[in-house]
């Protein structure tokens, strides 16, 4: 298939290269260069979010391609008047081209509209979803607190380490280990920690330990924290 990626930054640049690397035959442009998309058959916008309606307006309609975007919250409506639209959005994080490329493979897809990016889809080894425009943003929410707040989190595990005379990969064992005990054990069972079992000296300890700055993000998880563990308490009476 002719596909022509509208974007180059981390999330155009990952695309072209899985999809090129399936058999399809990519070509990558600048947005500034949309009066060279050569003859594709997919057009696929990997924009920012906020560009994606200007870009698809300053492409000529044609039933001979479709007009796609990789955004998750944005619905069909973002590309206009084109005939024949789509999106593909990847529940798979993509630091860069490199990472991104292999992750794009067999990942799952928010897909809607033409029946050509259940095909793409499909050459990337993939699963697709389809969803409602009222599930849409609430699932791309969900996306992002997935990835980019566990990062934020991470953030937050570095400053505290460094507090202590640490760094953060003293503590990524034992983060992997709490992800991997979600997996087999679900939130509650992973839960563990001082929160768990309402110890709150050995919380309000914590808080007098860690610097300032720090102290309303820890506040904000430990509550998260009380409420997961009241959850569990609730269910073993059910």
């Amino acid at each position: 298939m002719n596909i022509t990626v509208v974007g180059a930054g981390r999330a155009g640049s990952s695309f072209a290269i899985a999809l090129g690397h399936v058999g399809h035959q990519v070509r990558l442009i600048h947005h500034e260069e949309l009066n060279n998309l050569g003859r594709p058959e997919l057009v696929l916008l990997s924009v920012p979010d906020d560009a994606i309606r200007s870009m698809s307006e300053a492409i000529a309609p044609s039933d001979d391609y479709v007009v796609a975007h990789v955004a998750g919250s944005r619905g069909l409506g973002e590309l206009g008047a084109h005939q024949r639209v789509g999106l593909m959005h990847p529940l798979a994080a993509l630091p860069n081209a490199e990472i991104g490329a292999k992750r794009l493979r067999g990942a799952l897809y928010s897909v809607s509209g033409d029946e050509l990016i259940d095909a793409v889809v499909a050459s990337l080894s993939g699963r697709a979803i389809r969803l409602s425009d009222d599930q849409r943003v609430a699932y791309h929410a969900t996306a992002s607190v997935a990835a980019n707040h566990l990062v934020a989190l991470m953030g937050h595990v570095q400053v505290l380490a460094e507090s202590a005379g640490l760094s953060l990969e003293d503590f990524l064992a034992l983060s992997q280990q709490a992800l991997a005990d979600v997996e087999l054990l679900g939130v509650g069972g992973a839960l563990t920690g001082p929160a768990s079992r309402a110890d709150m000296a050995t919380i309000d300890a914590h808080l007098a330990a860690i610097p300032e700055s720090q102290r309303s993000t820890y506040v904000a998880m430990a509550n998260a924290a009380f409420e997961l563990a009241e959850q569990r308490r609730l269910a073993s009476y059910a």
